[in-house]
């Protein structure tokens, strides 16, 4: 698998044995950097390993910063992004087979190593479910005139009405 990697100053050191790791399971690696201590804006990585995923250059990708919050805010500005911050293998495993998340982010600094590989392992290794989670993720990039036309109105009635999941998929 073609994996895209990032990563700021917070994050680079846990990045660059994660960068190691996945080449030693025999995937192909584009890192995009960072990779020492001096002092970066983390949108820059999340940007890059969004637009590989976003492109098709690569096909997950995986960013990481002292929190996971801000990286993944980043990633999450390009379309066709998704990118969960994760902490511990369950929620890497959920973001993938129910959300098909394609982008990982990893805290440096509120997870250990130990804990971070086991997330990369779960997220590489999960597939997505689909069925009654595919219509869901396409909602994701519906946010447009229409769907803000109904959130506006489910504002100012005080509840949403219109989220209903089809028939077919209960």
């Amino acid at each position: 698998m073609k994996i895209a990697l990032g990563a700021d100053h917070a994050g680079y050191a846990d990045k660059d044995r994660i960068v190691q790791m996945l080449r030693d399971a025999g995937h192909e690696v584009l890192d995009y950097g960072t990779h020492d201590a001096t002092p970066v804006d983390y949108p820059q990585y999340g940007y890059a390993v969004g637009e590989a995923v976003a492109s098709g250059q690569a096909e997950r990708g995986i960013v990481v910063c002292g929190s996971s919050l801000g990286i993944a805010m980043a990633a999450n500005k390009v379309p066709g992004v998704r990118c969960a911050p994760v902490t511990e293998p369950l929620s890497a495993e959920l973001a993938r087979r129910h959300n098909d998340a394609n982008v990982l982010a990893l805290s440096e600094r509120l997870s250990g190593w130990e804990m971070l590989e086991r997330c990369v392992n779960v997220f590489l290794k999960t597939g997505f479910d689909g069925g009654r989670h595919a219509h869901r993720i396409e909602q994701l990039f519906e946010f447009g005139d229409d769907q803000r036309s109904r959130t506006l109105k489910a504002l100012e009635t005080g509840a949403v009405t219109d989220a209903q999941t089809p028939k077919d998929l209960l």
